[in-house]
Order: C-alpha cells, then sequence, then structure tokens
C-alpha cells in the first residue's frame, strides 16, 4: 500500500540533515502500531541523520534517540518540511 498523498512527502523523501514534523502515520495495523510505539507520533520532530551505502536502511533522530528503518517502512510516514 503506498501511503504518498499528491503534494506531501515521507520519511523516505528526506534529505540528509533535512528536519521535519510527522503528520500522520500510515500502514499496515501492526506496522502502524509499532511505529507510534518508537515515538513516531502526529507533532514530533525527526531529523534524517544518514543513509545506509546501499540506499537502506535510513538513520533517524528524533526525541533524544536514533532509530532506522527501512525505506518501505518510511514511506508510511507522512511530514512536512521544517
Amino acid at each position: 500500500m503506498k501511503a504518498n498523498v499528491v503534494g506531501s512527502s515521507t520519511l523516505a523523501d528526506m534529505t540528509i540533515g533535512m528536519h521535519a514534523r510527522v503528520s500522520k502515520v500510515h500502514g499496515q495495523p501492526a506496522l502502524r502500531h509499532r511505529l507510534l510505539e518508537m515515538g513516531m507520533t502526529p507533532g514530533c520532530c525527526v531529523r534524517l541523520v544518514r543513509v545506509a551505502p546501499l540506499g537502506d536502511p535510513l538513520d533517524f533522530e528524533l526525541r533524544g534517540y536514533h532509530l532506522s528503518l527501512r525505506r518501505d517502512e518510511a514511506r508510511n510516514v507522512v511530514v512536512e518540511e521544517l
């Protein structure tokens, strides 16, 4: 299921050093629940710190810790650039 809506961007679209605010979390119920439990909640500010050499996973900083997500998982989190 593709969560990307026209005119919106996701965590997967971010570039290194970019700051964004989470708008909405989509996905299958289990994945959505896991992302929310890890702190990826609407209103949370995130920053893309680094990307692995082959482009997957992505390393984000949020709430004082680092979270690595696969690009497919990151596509489920809609963000607004700050």
